[in-house]
Order: C-alpha cells, then structure tokens, then sequence
C-alpha cells in the first residue's frame, strides 16, 4: 500500500510534537493533502518557489521546511508575493508543505543539539527549560491490577523524568464505594458498600499527552468509574525548552574558538562582542533570533552565547562577562535539513529522500 504524507507527519510529530511551537508559529502542514500517496521528500530550511521547481524535477510531492511559508493569516491567494507564488505553485503541481519551526527548536534532540553536535559540545542541556508542559495524573486501581494498568499509562508516554522512565509513586490504601442499582461494579453489589485494597499511583506526564495516556488507563482499569484527577504543574521540563548550553572537550582562547566556530559552522564572517579574559569553556547556543537567552546564558556561567539576528545595542547588553557571537541567521539554521533528513531517512528507508540544493538565504556578503 505505501506510505501517505500522513505517515511523514506522524513521524516527525515524535520527533518535535507541535504542541511544543510557539503561540505565533505556523508549525504545520501549510497545504496539500495528508492522505495522498507519498512519492518524495525534499528537506529545507526555507520553502521558496525555487525549492518547489526542485521537487517538481525530483518527483518529490512532500517539502520538509523548518521555517514555515506561511507564518500569518492569509485572504487571499493572487500571487502577489513570494509566500502566495510559492504556495500556489505547490497547489498546482500537488505538492505538500510541511513546517517543523519552533517546535524543533524546543526539543531536546533538535536544532540546538545539532549545533552543539557540530561544535563538538558535550554535557549538553536545555538552556531555559519550559514551564507548565507537564501534568501530574493520579490515580486509584485494586491491588492487583496496578501492573496491567501501570504498563498501559507507561506505554502512551508517562512516566518520564529527564534519564528515567518508567517513574511513579504508589501508596497502598482503603478505597469505599457503594454502586448504585443501576451500576455494573466489576467488584461488589449494587447497593452494598465496599471496601476494596487499592494503590494510589501518581505519574508526571507531557501535557499534550493527557488525553492519550488517560484514554490508555481507562482502557485497561478494571472499574466501570475510574477515579483520577489530572493537575497542571510548574516543573520545568528539562527536555523542552530554547536554546542549548554545553562544553568544550578542551578549553581554548577566544581567538582559537573564533576561528574554529568559523571552520564548524561553515562562516564567512560574524560579528562578536569583546574578546574575554579566560579560556573559552562552556558554551550556549541558540539557533535563529536568540538573543532574548543572554541572561539565560549569563546565568549559567557561559563563556560564549552562539545566535543569530543580534541589534546593533544589543551586542553591548553582554556587558562583557561573555562573547556574543551572531554568526547569522540562515547560517545557524542551514544543518537543520541534515537533522531532519537523518531522522526521516531511518523511519522511511525506501523512500525517495532530498536534502534541497536550492541556497535560500536571501543575504549576501562580499
């Protein structure tokens, strides 16, 4: 039967669950038909009407783009500019357009790590980790039947903390009930009270999998009423979050670590702030507009702040306790194709998969 574009989606969705974007961002399928037969792939990091030329002669009908073509409300579709010329020549020709942005640039696997990765940063960690991302599900199952039930909420996503999985807390304890005439108690009789040995469990779950790992539990919980509460907590998520911070295997000056984040990130040229007094150790990253992470990187003892699309006062807010570095803004992002190639290359092998050709950083140096 083949795989549909819908199969794309869902893969990448485990890999940067949408539910991770920004309240701005336009991380989506941006047109086509998720249902159709998938043919190709093409990875970008910009979508532009030249990349959709490139998947028309590959026979690609599925674009991957991190930035997304449309990023605001559109009325209409006339061709007027390059957004709508691009989204219509994808129409015409039945090519899909998928985005992955903000998203991508939260996970703990994604745009960030790829820079640390191509740094050579090691002990790497979210720079400012999100809040309100995790819920806290509790709740109540007889004795015996706390594996079935722990197994099933396990399996649709809960139960993870930073390097460990499978994590709960558990209380033994008297449950009561009385069920009505009209129940149909899987322990008990209508209109006799109960007393039933039950554990308490607690789990710490993603927020956006509530309904799935509540669904799961439900599924496999022997009681026709289950009881359980769900809370919104305030822990930082230490797997979702912006920017990125690690260290250098070896320490070097900053003149050293100039030019070797030149040579690692394929530079021509980048602006930085005044040179420290120090080795160059630990470093934060940000890929794309990060300079509101400079406290952030300050904070954690950063001796150098990587990003891009820094303003001219900006650069004097590093106060010089750190370099800050803007290497440009398609430059930081440019790998993320190879990030995303890679992940879709080992789900769908067989399929016909295209890193663009097409340059799409509309700035030029001389």
């Amino acid at each position: 039967m083949g795989y549909r574009i819908q199969d794309v989606i869902s893969c990448l969705e485990q890999l940067a669950p949408s539910a991770y974007q920004e309240n701005y961002d336009n991380a989506s399928l941006i047109c086509g038909d998720r249902n159709a037969k998938l043919k190709g792939m093409v990875c970008s990091l910009d979508c532009t009407e030249a990349v959709v030329d490139e998947a028309i002669s590959l026979g690609a009908n599925l674009i991957i783009a991190h930035h997304p073509i449309v990023f605001k409300g559109m009325k209409s579709l006339t061709g007027r500019n390059y957004v709508e010329r691009t989204v219509i020549k994808a129409i015409k020709n039945d090519i899909a357009i998928f985005a992955i942005h903000t998203n991508l640039d939260h996970v703990a696997l994604g745009v960030n790590k790829r820079i640390c990765d191509r740094l050579g940063l090691i002990k790497t960690k979210i720079l400012q980790p999100k809040k309100e991302f995790l819920n806290k599900l509790v709740f109540f199952v007889p004795l015996e039947d706390k594996g079935k039930v722990l197994d099933a909420v396990f399996a649709a996503g809960a139960g993870q903390i930073g390097e460990y999985k499978d994590c709960s807390f558990q209380v033994e304890g008297m449950g009561t009930f009385t069920p009505s005439e009209n129940a149909r108690p899987h322990i008990g009789k209508p209109g006799v009270p109960q007393f039933e040995k039950e554990v308490r469990i607690e789990v710490i779950l993603p927020t956006y999998q509530s309904s799935r790992v509540i669904s799961a539990m439900k599924k496999v919980h022997p009681y026709e009423e289950v009881a359980f509460y769900l809370s919104t907590l305030e822990n930082e998520n230490q797997k979702v979050g912006a920017g990125m911070i690690g260290q250098l295997e070896n320490p070097m000056d900053g003149h050293e670590f100039l030019n070797y984040l030149k040579e690692k990130m394929n530079l021509r040229i980048l602006k930085y702030t005044e040179l420290i007094d120090r080795k160059i150790s630990k470093v934060a990253v940000c890929g794309g507009a990060g300079v509101f992470l400079l406290p952030d990187a300050k904070r954690c003892g950063a001796d150098v702040f990587v990003t891009a699309d820094v303003k001219y006062h900006e650069f004097f807010d590093a106060e010089g306790q750190l370099i800050l570095c803007d290497i440009g803004h398609y430059e930081s992002e440019i790998f993320t194709k190879e990030l995303l190639g890679e992940h879709l290359s080992q789900n769908f092998p067989n399929i016909a998969l295209y890193l663009t050709k097409v340059v799409t950083n509309p700035t030029s140096y001389r």
